[in-house]
């Protein structure tokens, strides 16, 4: 993590946000920093959380390319297995992609980031496809997950040095994270779109 200081035009842009977001950015657990920056959405009332959004990218396959990413600079994809972004679709209209691993805008307008990181499904190899799980923001906080349990080989040692804060949990589950990374519609939560479905709900030339 680098540490960027990053300006926000979406109402975010303070110190607070800042250090939330970008200092505490617990990579690679892409998911538990969407979460928590839900949680600080909800927490300090910079816009309505019926406005956020948690959105899961993957496939059957868990093989997707995203394009742009600090992974890989330059002009090819990251092949990620799953990939976590917070969408806010705001009252006025405009949509915007918040991606912690992006070397685009952050906030990133939606229309920008969909043409620039995903470009389009037609030139992709259809096991390569893009599917987008798409989860109100307070149904993820209220229903997400995780015991860490993925970032430890087959040893039990951890791959990554874990986050310091506890695992987040719910009442019925410590770990329901392959739910989440599904593209399944019969699992989990939220609705599952095609990369054109996705675009035509969330983008802004839709409103």
């Amino acid at each position: 993590m680098d540490g960027r200081v990053v300006k926000s035009r979406t109402g975010l842009s303070d110190f607070d946000f800042i250090w939330q977001v970008v200092v505490l950015n617990l990579e690679p657990l892409g998911e538990e920093n969407i979460w928590k920056l839900c949680e600080y959405i909800k927490n300090h009332d910079q816009y309505p959380l019926e406005e956020c959004y948690a959105v899961f990218i993957s496939n059957e396959r868990k093989m997707i390319p995203i394009w742009k990413q600090q992974a890989r600079p330059g002009d090819g994809p990251v092949i990620w297995d799953y990939h976590v972004v917070l969408l806010h679709v705001s009252s006025g209209g405009q949509s915007f992609i918040y991606d912690l691993d992006t070397v685009l805008p952050f906030p990133c307008p939606f229309d920008t980031y969909v043409e620039d990181a995903f470009k389009s499904d037609e030139d992709i190899h259809p096991q390569f496809r893009r599917k987008f799980r798409v989860i109100r923001a307070d149904s993820y906080l209220k229903n997400f997950a995780s015991d860490r349990s993925h970032m430890k080989d087959s040893s039990g040692n951890w791959r990554e040095p874990p986050p310091s804060y506890p695992c987040i949990e719910t009442g019925d589950s410590k770990m329901n994270l392959n739910d989440f990374i599904s593209m399944d519609p019969e699992v989990g939560w939220g609705a599952v779109y095609s990369l054109s479905e996705f675009v035509h709900r969330f983008s802004s030339q839709n409103y």
